[in-house]
């Protein structure tokens, strides 16, 4: 819908367009004039007194002067055009008004990307397709039963969110206290979550992005709850497939339950029989069950070994030999201390 300006002996001025431009309409003169100087009939400026008028390109369309500023017009800002050619006048003044911007962001993924959850899950990952604002975590993420109630405060809330450096992929923690037996919150409130019930983690729509724009759409993500998992990880248990030499064929580390994605992204390095890093990329599959390394180069025959950290954790925080719901407290230096677990394969 065009901006009309005031109209004087039938000639009006209006502005419409993207980018925005500036037309005289309904003048008898202009479509017989030969060669004329547009910028001497037809100027538009900043509504203020003394300003110059603006530069542009002048066209005729139709039987229409058409004015396009050199220049983006400003929202807000109020711009005066005034037409004059012989008997004919006309004038308006126009404030652009800023666009309202189309919501493109989404929630791409939510890990852990099974739908069976144990009942002392610590955390989700929320992936978004572009940086996000911050702040808004605790009020847009909700965790529903599956009779339609909202669990009360399931989550730790902080006061700097945990996102990474590009504010698109936020971690979400399950209040410590609720989920480690013992602890008060656990004793007085109980688990967020019940084993055999089932649950939807709903993001908001409304959800501003780093942009300030709402979320193309909202998301839910719908799991059933199992009963606890206390039992630390044990990498004898895993099945490992080397790939052959001389192609750049994957090579495949099945566990036997879904791990923490982010950390098995990056707790796990390939190096040859001399200690040195091979360099590839890493993916995970089947419900971060599988653990994929594509070589940058073709393998070499020989002997390989994958170095794994033992703080790589399961979706309930169990480590390499190690539960993490324990009874006892360790001392402090003992339970920051990361060992690595090697796991020696061949490339025939």
């Amino acid at each position: 819908m065009p901006h009309l300006g005031a109209a004087q002996n039938s000639v009006t001025i209006a502005l419409d367009g993207d980018p925005p431009v500036f037309r005289v309409l309904g003048s008898s003169i202009l479509p017989k004039l030969t060669s004329p100087n547009f910028a001497n009939i037809f100027k538009v400026s900043v509504d203020k007194d003394g300003v110059p008028p603006m530069t542009g390109e002048y066209a005729m369309r139709n039987g229409t002067l058409v004015f396009a500023p050199a220049y983006p017009l400003e929202p807000g800002v109020s711009y005066r055009a005034i037409f004059q050619l012989a008997g004919e006048r006309g004038s308006g003044v126009f404030t652009p008004v800023k666009p309202k911007p189309v919501p493109t962001t989404v929630v791409e993924s939510v890990y852990p990307t099974t739908s069976e959850l144990p009942e002392n899950q610590l955390k989700f990952y929320v992936h978004f397709s572009a940086s996000m604002s911050r702040g808004d975590a605790a009020k847009r993420l909700h965790l529903i039963e599956e009779s339609g109630v909202t669990v009360k405060l399931p989550f730790l809330e902080l006061d700097e969110e945990l996102w990474d450096r590009d504010y698109r992929r936020l971690t979400v923690l399950f209040d410590p206290g609720r989920v480690k037996r013992g602890l008060l919150p656990n004793t007085e409130v109980g688990p967020a979550l019940v084993p055999g019930k089932s649950y939807s983690l709903v993001i908001d729509s409304e959800w501003p992005d780093a942009a300030g724009v709402p979320l193309k759409q909202g998301f839910k993500k719908t799991f059933h709850v199992t009963a606890a998992d206390r039992t630390p990880l044990d990498p004898k248990t895993w099945r490992l497939t080397p790939p052959n030499a001389g192609i750049a064929a994957p090579l495949l580390l099945d566990v036997n339950e879904p791990l923490d994605a982010a950390l098995l992204l990056r707790f796990i390095d390939v190096v040859d029989a001399k200690g040195k890093l091979i360099k590839g990329r890493v993916t995970v599959e089947r419900e971060e069950t599988r653990w994929v390394f594509t070589p940058a180069e073709p393998w070499t025959a020989g002997a390989f070994n994958l170095e794994i950290l033992t703080t790589l954790e399961d979706l309930a925080g169990n480590k390499i030999g190690q539960a993490f719901d324990v009874d006892n407290f360790q001392r402090v230096d003992q339970s920051l201390r990361t060992e690595i677990y090697s796991l020696p394969f061949k490339v025939h």
